[in-house]
């Protein structure tokens, strides 16, 4: 089987409760989703803008890093086969992590792999694609996400988060603003006035190099 991937590359992870960590990040391309605020519209395509490898070509190519951490993201890495090669990566002994857009069943994904659940907002324009069945395979190992761009999305956010008891679910809940679209101190005085016990991110990456810049 051949892997269609649009990246492959070693950095700093940006996002989560492993922000700031070396992380080799497995691009996959294909995402039959269109969210507005998408940052990474390159992978969308099944047809065009990627390359490909063979599982043993890619283990290769992930060893070459030297790095424990790996997470495989798209895209949206679910529309590939890969749970097999996320299982070998964890039977080697690395820490495998996987961001899903949560319009595919993660049922099947080990539970050893760390789940990235974005859940979408009505910003977006994708929220009704949620397969919100998903929630109920998430485990204290995994992490949920919300991507704000709007006082709508973090009302919407709250909402699926208390009505789905995240915060206990998980290992944490992660409400993400778009970058540059809304404003940050306004969407943390949100949280605190609400007493929401979830985890306010930022993009670091986009901080450290150009905002558009591939491959960081």
């Amino acid at each position: 089987m051949k892997f269609k991937l649009s990246e492959i590359f070693y950095s700093i992870q940006g996002e989560g409760s492993r922000a700031g960590l070396p992380c080799v990040f497995v691009r996959m391309q294909g995402c039959r989703l269109r969210c507005s605020w998408c940052d990474t519209k390159y992978s969308w395509d099944f047809n065009s803008g990627y390359f490909e490898m063979d599982a043993e070509e890619l283990l290769s190519k992930i060893k070459e890093f030297n790095c424990n951490f790996i997470e495989f993201t798209g895209g949206e890495p679910l529309e590939q086969d890969i749970n097999g090669i996320m299982n070998e990566l964890c039977d080697s002994g690395y820490t495998v992590a996987i961001e899903t857009s949560g319009y595919l069943d993660i049922s099947s994904i080990d539970n050893r792999i760390v789940k990235i659940l974005d859940v979408k907002c009505p910003d977006s324009l994708m929220s009704k694609k949620n397969r919100y069945e998903n929630l109920n395979y998430i485990t204290k190992n995994d992490e949920v996400k919300f991507v704000i761009a709007s006082r709508q999305d973090y009302d919407f956010a709250k909402k699926i988060t208390i009505e789905y008891d995240l915060i206990e679910k998980c290992n944490s809940v992660l409400f993400s603003p778009v970058f540059g679209m809304i404003n940050y101190e306004e969407m943390v005085d949100w949280i605190l006035k609400d007493n929401l016990q979830v985890r306010f991110q930022l993009q670091l990456h986009k901080f450290i190099w150009d905002p558009a810049k591939r491959g960081v």
